[in-house]
């Protein structure tokens, strides 16, 4: 594993290192924010004449008609940014090595932006949307992303689970699936899930450029690095364009694009890695990929879990909508809608990075670091009830 002082020494070098191209991640990540910025402009003016509208309802918190089909815009940064990558000279041998992770992110994408547009525009039924989920998870598994790779650490030195076709199949569906549904779910407010989206994306490439530092370069490694780069960039870009008050929203166009792509990356990045990579007594090293996948994800599945149960106990489906997300209970407890959001944003924050530092740094840094972060995520998430209590007792 790189020492915290291996690491520092070399992020400040710019990553001097063999087969690391840090600038050229960096500059795919620059276009796909670019090209976002300047294409979810006219996807606004496109979804106002196409009359995909999101009006104000119940559970909302907007209370103006806000223009969708932010996703598309996203979709749009995210391929120039993929494509633009083909040019580059210190990635292109991740291409030239077939990998298909990319192109097979392409397509998947494209796949589900159009289930969301017809969602954002026409509306469909949650059969028909789980439908549209699993086909664009299928895709990737068709063209060849798919989690074949579990480390098990029970047992002597832990083992290597290798999954047959079927089995790595319908594991990297139902992955997938989750992803989509959790980043649905939790998009609730301005910005919400394109900065969740982006903090995911900015964790796995970290995380990925680590790898490539330890692995030489390995080319297996850069494809789910260009895919975060690529999407960290899509949703830094459509930012200013959703964060309170939005201009427009990513609709489900948006935030099943989002999901379906940090599966992607997840896969490409965490289900692939052999027992050698760390050495088979570094068990946090080994399971580093796993816990980011959950981390990154923890809040968003957390609130999809409690909302299924509590829809399930309450007799309706678990896919109607209601108002009792996290975001809503922040919202109710005295926290103003970007507060919430920017709550939200530190409580993922110290769970991804945490993740991804404790395969790059030094274990005792990390632990104190995480510990400090969620000590102050819990302050700032209590600040509106300790200021009440404070003002009731006066």
């Amino acid at each position: 594993m790189t020492s915290s002082y291996e690491a520092t020494t070399y992020l400040a070098q710019g990553g001097g290192g063999a087969g690391v191209p840090i600038r050229e991640l960096l500059l795919v990540l620059c276009t796909a924010a670019v090209v976002t910025y300047l294409a979810t402009g006219a996807v606004r003016l496109l979804a106002l004449r196409f009359g995909a509208v999101a009006i104000p309802r119940d559970r909302d918190v907007h209370v103006e008609p806000i223009p969708r089909l932010g996703g598309v815009g996203m979709y749009i940064g995210m391929a120039v940014g993929l494509l633009f990558a083909q040019q580059l000279p210190a990635l292109t041998r991740g291409f030239g090595f077939g990998s298909p992770d990319v192109h097979a992110a392409l397509v998947a994408g494209a796949v589900i932006v159009l289930v969301g547009v017809i969602d954002d525009r026409w509306g469909l039924d949650a059969l028909t949307k789980f439908v549209g989920q699993v086909t664009a998870a299928g895709v990737l598994v068709v063209m060849g992303v798919s989690w074949f790779i579990i480390y098990n650490p029970f047992g002597d030195g832990g083992s290597t689970i290798i999954l047959d076709q079927i089995q790595s199949g319908l594991f990297t569906v139902a992955v997938a699936v989750a992803t989509i549904n959790a980043m649905n779910f939790v998009d609730g407010l301005d910005g919400l899930a394109a900065g969740l989206g982006l903090i995911a994306a900015l964790a796995i490439l970290i995380f990925s450029i680590g790898l490539l530092h330890d692995q030489g370069g390995d080319a297996s490694v850069y494809p789910p690095a260009m895919i975060a780069a690529a999407l960290a960039g899509a949703c830094l870009g459509f930012l200013p364009h959703n964060f309170n008050p939005a201009r427009i929203f990513m609709g489900d166009s948006g935030s099943m694009l989002i999901g379906l792509m940090l599966a992607a990356i997840s896969t490409s990045a965490s289900g692939r890695i052999p027992l050698t990579a760390y050495g088979t007594r570094d068990l946090v090293g080994l399971l580093a990929p796993l816990l980011l996948v959950g981390a990154v994800m923890f809040i968003p599945m957390l609130d999809m879990l409690l909302a299924v149960i509590r829809r399930t106990k309450a007799g309706v489906s678990p896919f109607s909508p209601d108002k009792m997300h996290l975001h809503h209970r922040l919202l109710q407890i005295g926290h103003t809608h970007r507060r919430v959001v920017l709550v939200i944003y530190l409580w993922v924050s110290v769970l991804a990075f945490g993740a991804v530092g404790s395969s790059l740094l030094n274990r005792q840094l990390v632990v104190v670091l995480v510990a400090a972060g969620l000590v102050l995520a819990l302050f700032f998430t209590a600040v509106p009830s300790l200021i009440d209590r404070k003002q009731q007792r006066r």
